[in-house]
Parts: C-alpha cells; structure tokens; sequence
C-alpha cells in the first residue's frame, strides 16, 4: 500500500493577525446525514436529504448501502434549492463487501442492517478500525439472532451472514465504551419482527444526545419509540416493528465542526457567526454556547444565525464533557491559552475513539511546551507559554482543528496531516484561511 502524501505532509497552522471577523457556513452534520441515510435506506418509500453532508464518513455510508442494493442519487432537489440526495430503499442483498474506512457511525450502525440482507456482507476498513471496540453490537446482534463470524475478535474484520429479516425483541448490552451501540440496534429496529428492546447494563452511559438524536429521528419517519425520557424504565429503550416512512429532510449544519471557528473568535476577541444555527437540536455541539461562554465569551442566536464574540481573554473551565464528548480535543486546545488551569471530566470513553485522545492531546500539547496530565477519565490542563513545532492528528480529523486552533496563537505549528479533517469537514483548510482573510494558495 502506498502512503498518500497528504499524509506527511505538514500544513503551517495561520497565526491570527488580530481579531477574527467573519461568517461561517459549517456544513451539514455528520451524525444527522449517516443516521438519515439508515432510515431513509430502511424506509418502505423513497425519501430526500437536503444540504446532506458530502465527506468521507458519509460517502463511506452511501457506498455501503449502494453495495448492499439501496439506490442513491446524487443530484438537485425536487424544488432546486441544493444539493440533495434521493435515496431509493431496495431489497438488501448480498454478497456484498463494505469499507467502513473508520468511521464509527458506518461499522456500528450497518451490521444490523446487514443482518436484514439477504447473503453474507462482509465488513473490513483501516487498521485502527480493528482496534475499535464493536462487541456491543456484535454480542446484541447474536442474541437477536443474526450470525456472524468476527473470529471471536468483537472487533472488525467480520462478515454478517444476513437471512433476510431478523427476529429482534429484549436485549442487553454494555454501551460505556460507546452511545453507537444503542443507535445501532435503534436505528434498524422497525424492521425487525418483534421490534427491539435495547437495555444498558453498563455503570455510564457516554454522548446520550446521539441516542436523543436517534430516537428524534425514528420518530420523524414515523416509528414508535419508548425511552427513559418518555416514562419508560431508566436505561431502557423500545422501537415498535413497522413500516418507516420516506421523508424529505433537510440536514442541520454540524454544530461540532463549528468548535474551531467559534474557539478562534474565543481566542483573538473577534466575532464569528455560524449561519443556520437551530433553535432546538439533539447536536451535542449546541453544548458550545454555554461551554465557550464560561470560557470568556458571549453568544446571541440572532436571524443571521449564531453571532459569538470573544472578549480577548480565555478562562479555564472545571467541565463534565460526559455527554459531548467530542467536543474535547478543541477544548482542551483553547484550555492551553486560557488565564487558568482547566479540568476536562467524563470522558475515558475518549481512548477508544479515532486514536486515544486523551493520549494523544497530552502528548501534542505538552510537546509545544504545555502542561496537560491525563487523569482516570480526562485531561487536567495548566497554561504554559507554548512554542511551535509538529502537532500530530493520529489521522484524527478533530486532533487536526484542535492543533489549528493552537495555531491561531503560537507561531510555528505545523499540522501533520490536515486532510485527516476530510472525514467530517471537507476544504477545513481553505474555510480557516478564509476565515482569518489570508490566502494560502
């Protein structure tokens, strides 16, 4: 295999000149577009997903259904107002193969719909996605009646020897290591004979708005869903089995892909507006107007969309990130340049995601001259006048805008590898330089 030299290469991170002022249009969410496209894929018509997101975690999941039979196409919607994808639900076959490249939402949310298929789906991506745990759904899946062979790895490579339906009803699992093992066997439920009744024996439960996200989205196709929310039992979710309507969706900016662009009005004391902005979101990323505003900035939801503006200084923050966990990485770089130290709670999870980040940010940050120790679930961060040199991503699309950030500050960061950020933000890049009114090209 031959290494891309976008790889290696290393991208000089713009320090800001002065105060950022700028609009952002932040591109659709990665969770929202993956998840749509399950249920439109599940649905028993054909559907639309408007301003979908177009990066390689989404490709990755279109692909995968492409291979198991489902039509989608990618075009105009039907009144011209953008891009839009029509997905035409099939009768999912085998064989088929699928690359799940490492992307978390594709190799957990597809074995159940691969169970569905007719014929054997094999499963395989990148080498860290081996390293990815996936015993929660595979253990759910066989308890549920599926077959599968992972060579008793819990972990990928695997091939699901799909039967054409799935008898589904009461399961248990242990989702601390990851929310996904409840989206996944939620988001394929209606199509199982007796439904699902998913139960989470685990001590924690990590990023419960994803799963707030996914049962807002069953029921928006029209599946009967009964949470801990709703009055059901504490820790306990169950999907009704029916029919899944076609839906025309339109798809939420990611708000967590806005984290760099608001951390770099945070840190120069300029103002960034992030078009679009909803009122109501199940987006972990919402998190940030509160988290960022504790952090010395202020923030309006405003008809342009959200305007945050920073103050000119940074202060350190004590946070539980227990159910935004994602949002780490770019906190824990502006925590670097507060006025204080910073504790970072919640998120031991962390070590199993794209690279172990809590590992990975102490190492980069503290080799810029920082001072981050890992504790048992987080990170604890004491300011240090930081200097330039490499900041590795670990092909971590969020370890990549984590060192950009740091950037903004530090002269002479280089970012090995900035087009790790293609995995969720596509022209990461080229929006930051635009943002900061430079012209690297």
């Amino acid at each position: 295999m031959t290494t891309n030299p976008a790889h290696t290469a290393l991208w000089p991170a713009p320090l800001a000149s002065g105060a950022v002022d700028a609009t952002v249009q932040v591109p659709g969410s990665k969770s929202v577009t993956n998840r749509a496209l399950v249920l439109a894929a599940l649905a028993a018509e054909p559907g639309w997903l408007r301003r979908p997101l177009r990066s390689r975690d989404t490709l990755l999941m279109a692909g995968a259904l492409r291979a198991l039979g489902v039509g989608i196409e990618e075009g105009v919607g039907p009144d011209g107002s953008g891009e839009a994808w029509r997905v035409i639900p099939a009768v999912l076959q085998g064989p088929a193969t699928v690359d799940v490249g490492n992307a978390g939402t594709v190799m957990r949310f597809l074995p159940p719909v691969a169970a569905l298929a007719d014929g054997p789906i094999r499963f395989d991506g990148d080498p860290r996605s081996y390293e990815r745990p996936l015993h929660g759904v595979i253990d759910a899946l066989r308890a549920l009646g599926a077959r599968i062979d992972d060579k008793n790895r819990g972990a990928l490579p695997l091939t699901v020897h799909g039967g054409g339906a799935l008898d589904g009803g009461p399961v248990e699992i242990d989702a601390s290591s990851s929310s996904q093992f409840v989206s996944a066997l939620l988001l394929s439920a209606p199509r199982f004979n007796q439904g699902v009744e998913v139960r989470h024996t685990g001590s924690t439960l990590p990023s419960m708005p994803h799963i707030r996200m996914t049962v807002d989205m069953l029921r928006a196709v029209g599946a009967q869903v009964d949470t801990p929310e709703s009055g059901g039992e504490a820790n306990v979710w169950r999907v009704t089995p029916g029919a899944l309507l076609g839906r025309d969706i339109t798809i939420e900016p990611d708000l967590s892909n806005a984290q760099p662009f608001l951390a770099a009005a945070l840190i120069t004391g300029g103002t960034v507006t992030i078009p679009d902005w909803p009122a109501h979101t199940t987006q972990p990323g919402d998190a940030l107007r509160d988290i960022f505003t504790q952090m010395g900035g202020a923030c309006e939801l405003t008809e342009r969309g959200l305007e945050f503006t920073g103050s000119g200084t940074v202060h350190g923050i004590d946070v539980d990130l227990s159910e935004v966990g994602e949002l780490t990485p770019g906190i824990a770089a502006v925590a670097a340049l507060a006025d204080g130290p910073s504790t970072l709670r919640g998120v031991a999870h962390l070590r199993l995601h794209e690279t172990d980040r809590l590992a990975a940010l102490t190492k980069e940050i503290n080799e810029l001259g920082g001072d981050v120790t890992e504790t048992a679930d987080g990170l604890h961060i004491r300011p240090r006048r930081l200097h330039g040199g490499i900041f590795h991503t670990y092909d971590d699309h969020r370890m990549a805008t984590a060192g950009a950030i740091i950037g903004l500050a530090v002269e002479g960061v280089q970012i090995e590898n900035v087009a790790t950020t293609a995995k969720t933000l596509p022209d990461f890049p080229d929006m930051w330089t635009a943002m900061l009114g430079t012209d690297r090209s």
